[in-house]
């Protein structure tokens, strides 16, 4: 009997073989980039006296600091439900596989301008055949509302830190203008017809449509709103998780502190998104350190405690919710392959009979 062949988001296939590969290609490149930023951030400081400062930590804030990070998560997630019923394509999915698939995308934090979440479109494609091109664009707007969400957060830190804020004018007058082209759908279209003409992009210009068509709906001014109302409250999980690394550090907590935590961190994220770097690995950490600096004016503030600061929080962050997707990817790879495994064995039968 001859063998069915893969389907093109089957992991067996050509197609599913390329993008595993890159995927792992450019993890590997983000775990080696990572052990050299910690590396780095420990020659920051004095490390004997680095690993005595972190030897200070209120270690029982930790689990605090973990469950809202995990809250982050479970609001981005429920962002992530969202915008799949927006584009009605959570037909045949159960939450777990839902969950799962979300939760596998976190693995993929430590890619540069962390591309590999594309992973979540080709996992979605098997669990209930959605093409890639439709559900690409949650990856997309994702991204666009966590942005807007990490400016507003920034925009709220300035009520205590004067700083930087020209440059957070720049990137929400950018935002405006590109929102208002995506848009202006006669204007899209006009520029989709002059791309046809154009050999290699002719043959995509279908897919194109379909990604502007997803793009156009989940950034409506209603969606781009819930979806960045959840962002807010969601990254703002994480800046409380960041002034809890400083009370556990020796500070005294205070309104002025907890809303330049804020700013630090809402600013240190879009710093590191911005720079396109794996995690934002680098650009993140030595944001994150270099405004405790500058902007915390605190006897207990010096660069030993700026570096135990910035890696407690990226471990407990980046770090955590990478180990976090790795398990869910393995379940998931799991879950999926039974399935299409179920799935083969019924195509079979039916020939068969």
């Amino acid at each position: 009997m001859n063998e069915q062949p893969a389907s093109p988001g089957s992991p067996s296939s050509p197609s599913g073989r390329s993008l595993i590969e890159t995927i792992k290609r450019r993890f590997i490149y983000g775990i080696i980039l990572g052990v050299l930023v910690v590396i780095g951030v420990a020659f920051l400081g004095d490390s004997p006296k680095l690993l005595n400062t972190l030897g200070t930590f209120k270690w029982a804030l930790l689990p605090a600091i973990l469950a809202l990070t995990a809250g982050n998560y479970l609001l981005r997630f429920l962002k992530w439900q969202l915008y799949l019923r927006w584009l009605d394509i959570d037909h045949g999915l159960p939450i777990l596989s839902s969950l799962g698939i979300f939760l596998s995308g976190l693995s993929m934090g430590i890619t540069p301008g962390k591309v590999g979440e594309f992973l979540k479109a080709y996992l979605l494609r098997r669990a209930n055949d959605t093409p890639v091109s439709v559900s690409a664009p949650i990856i997309v707007a994702d991204r666009v509302t966590d942005g807007l969400a990490m400016m507003a957060l920034a925009a709220v830190g300035l009520v205590a830190v004067s700083y930087g804020w020209q440059a957070l004018v720049a990137l929400a007058v950018l935002a405006v203008i590109v929102l208002s082209l995506i848009r202006r759908r006669s204007l899209m279209f006009r520029l989709f017809a002059r791309f046809e003409r154009v050999p290699r992009l002719g043959r995509r210009m279908q897919a194109i449509h379909t990604l502007y068509e997803s793009i156009y709906l989940l950034l409506c001014p209603k969606n781009l709103l819930a979806a960045t109302g959840i962002g807010f409250v969601s990254w703002g999980c994480e800046c409380i998780a960041f002034f809890l690394v400083l009370l556990g550090l020796g500070f005294t907590a205070t309104p002025h502190l907890f809303v330049t935590a804020v700013f630090i961190l809402a600013a240190a994220t879009l710093i590191g998104t911005l720079s396109m770097l794996p995690g934002g690995l680098g650009a993140a950490e030595a944001s994150v350190a270099g405004l405790l600096l500058l902007l915390v004016k605190s006897p207990l503030m010096n660069h030993d405690l700026a570096a135990a600061a910035t890696l407690l929080i990226r471990f407990c962050t980046l770090w955590f919710g990478v180990l976090l997707g790795l398990l869910a990817l393995f379940l998931i790879e799991r879950r999926l392959s039974a399935s299409e495994k179920r799935r083969l064995a019924l195509d079979r039968a039916e020939l068969v009979s």
